[in-house]
């Protein structure tokens, strides 16, 4: 595994001006990189997009639409009794006012859970873990880490983090957008 220290900018001309920067510092070419962090939720990771396999808002879609079944087919039974009572209608009608206020309660149950399932959502899948923007990387050596980190700061970049992952021909080449970045801390520490 490489060490690898990068930093965020929000536009590319700023990011190529920090890349001059580490390269006038001494860092060469196949050490550095840069690339676009797409906005949460739009890194394509299935392949009809999004990065999660299942919407945390449908969670307990299932439960609802259980519930609503259940209310709806009483619902349903109650007003096809009264409509067999009160018209002398076949048996039948109850049967499918019952079916059809099922259905219906299943649809309206399932669609009140996810609805409620929204705040789950926005707090465990959409939790800030990574801006999006030009991300600056920088294969180094625990020996020049700081100075990149530095340099990086001092370009503007935001975010310094660090990270252990595999750097192959010039790039961060097993980056995953949606991991935890680790702050550098203790550029922090020694360079606030």
């Amino acid at each position: 595994m490489s060490l690898i220290v990068a930093a965020r900018f929000t536009t590319f001309p700023t990011a190529e001006d920090a890349a001059g920067k580490l390269f006038s510092a001494g860092f060469v070419e196949e050490d550095v990189t840069l690339f676009f962090v797409n906005p949460r939720g739009q890194h394509a990771r299935y392949p009809i997009g999004g990065d999660t396999h299942t919407d945390a808002g449908s969670k307990n879609a299932s439960k609802g639409a259980g519930m609503g079944v259940t209310l709806g087919a009483v619902a349903g039974a109650v007003v096809g009794v009264g409509i067999f009572a009160a018209f002398s209608a076949p048996i039948i009608v109850s049967l499918i006012a019952a079916g059809v206020g099922a259905y219906v309660g299943s649809l309206v149950g399932a669609m009140a859970r996810t609805r409620d399932g929204n705040a789950a959502h926005h707090s465990r899948f959409h939790e800030e873990v990574r801006d999006s923007g030009v991300l600056v990387a920088v294969h180094v050596s625990p020996d020049n880490q700081f100075d990149a980190a530095r340099i990086l700061r001092d370009a503007g970049g935001v975010a310094i983090e660090r990270a252990s992952g595999r750097w192959q021909q010039g790039r961060w080449a097993d980056f995953d957008p949606l991991k935890q970045p680790q702050p550098l801390n203790e550029f922090a520490e020694k360079h606030a």
